[in-house]
């Protein structure tokens, strides 16, 4: 017999799935909260009850987004000869995940505009730049890159990332759009090694 915490957490793990493919597919502006309660057999009351208001369920839905893209990087970025080939394959990871509607909408288009930048960031910094940074400073320990502006390499790279993951959204062969930008990283890196500073 389900507890009343197992039912409370089916139900917030249901709403977060409807709401997650409902924003995805109207984006923020036009998802109503009557339709999100109507389609899970809800009541208002039930959402306010989990999540406070249609932010707190958007909010919940974009930390759920962050924390999958990060679980994808982190299972990609490893097991590699190389380090560099770890970082890249986290980097690819991140673009192919990226292509998925909810990814792309939810968090680099709407997240940032709705939460404001600094909260869409704050949570960004716990996931996928927390990732980025740990692999930058991989690199740099294994002498692939110069250890100077660290700080600056990771910020650089992961603006890049996410502009080629927007590109990538409406590219007519995305998967070449992700190889030709893991290309130029790779190339990019080398030109950051150590034989190269100044």
């Amino acid at each position: 017999m389900p507890t009343k915490v197992d039912q409370r957490e089916r139900t917030r793990a249901e709403i977060l799935r409807i709401a997650t493919r409902r924003f995805a597919e109207e984006g923020y502006a036009d998802v109503a909260l009557e339709g999100l309660v109507a389609e899970a057999g809800l009541t208002r009351g039930a959402l306010y009850h989990h999540f406070g208001s249609k932010r707190g369920v958007f909010e919940a839905v974009v930390e759920s987004a962050q924390a999958g893209v990060a679980e994808a990087v982190e299972r990609a970025a490893s097991g590699h000869d190389e380090v560099v080939d770890d970082f890249l394959a986290g980097c690819r990871a991140f673009l192919e995940a990226s292509l998925s509607p909810a990814v792309r909408r939810i968090l680099l288009v709407d997240g940032p505009a709705v939460l404001g930048w600094d909260a869409w960031r704050d949570g960004d910094l716990e996931t996928s730049a927390r990732l980025l940074d740990v692999g930058v400073g991989e690199l740099a320990d294994a002498g692939v890159i110069d250890r100077r502006a660290l700080g600056t390499v990771a910020t650089m790279i992961s603006g890049a990332l996410n502009e080629v993951a927007l590109a990538n959204a409406t590219a007519l062969d995305p998967a070449a759009g992700i190889d030709e930008a893991v290309d130029v990283l790779r190339r990019l890196l080398t030109g950051l090694s150590p034989s190269r500073a100044k």
